[in-house]
């Protein structure tokens, strides 16, 4: 599929680490680089995503236990000619935890997303073996009203044959309410789709 925007700079990671842990706005990094938000289900593998795009094995925190991110967590990475925050939002939708502590980090992650000036982009993370239901849905069209670019990286591809992964991924393009070329689909195992996801996000820094 073919892009367009600026030409991406070097895949090449140069160096990660995290930054800043935050319960609320009082504790977010200050600074100008640009941000990039990832947020998804509590299950659909945001912290094995953000390790590869990195090249690390033990940056995000990976854990079997679903709804572990409470807080936001900035990661700075540095690539030739670029230097950017990778932004781990807390999981949505798992359904063990209460649901005051549910409705605390919705409050977060809509100040975050709707009052930080550096967000350059939300990658919303899809498994690619379930529907997006109707709250993904809502966020894509929330953040499209605010004018946050918001992509799409289906996750977990390497789970499904390459026929019914196809069939997958061109029925559920058409579905969802953001632009095609700004749906990735990927594997933290393989590494498929991670140096595209890239390539996308270059193009809104």
């Amino acid at each position: 599929m073919a892009r367009t925007g600026a030409a991406s700079v070097g895949l090449k990671i140069l160096s990660a680490r995290i930054v800043a842990t935050a319960a609320g706005p009082e504790g977010f990094p200050v600074g100008k680089l640009p941000e990039v938000a990832f947020l998804g289900r509590s299950n659909v593998g945001k912290s094995a995503l953000l390790n590869r795009l990195v090249g690390r094995k033990q940056l995000a925190r990976t854990s079997r236990t679903p709804g572990k991110t409470r807080l936001l967590h900035f990661y700075c990475v540095k690539r030739p000619g670029c230097e950017l925050l990778l932004v781990d939002l807390p999981g949505y939708g798992y359904a063990k935890t209460a649901k005051s502590e549910r409705e605390r980090w919705k409050k977060l992650i809509e100040d975050y997303l709707e009052r930080r000036e550096a967000l350059c982009a939300a990658v919303l993370l899809q498994d690619l073996r379930r529907d997006p239901s109707e709250d993904e849905t809502l966020l894509l069209h929330w953040l499209a009203e605010r004018e946050i670019p918001g992509l799409v990286a289906f996750t977990k591809i390497d789970k499904l044959k390459p026929m019914k992964r196809a069939l997958r991924l061109r029925g559920l393009d058409s579905s969802l309410p953001v632009q095609a070329d700004w749906v990735v689909p990927t594997s933290s195992r393989t590494g498929e789709g991670i140096d595209e996801l890239w390539r996308v996000i270059d193009t809104l820094l």
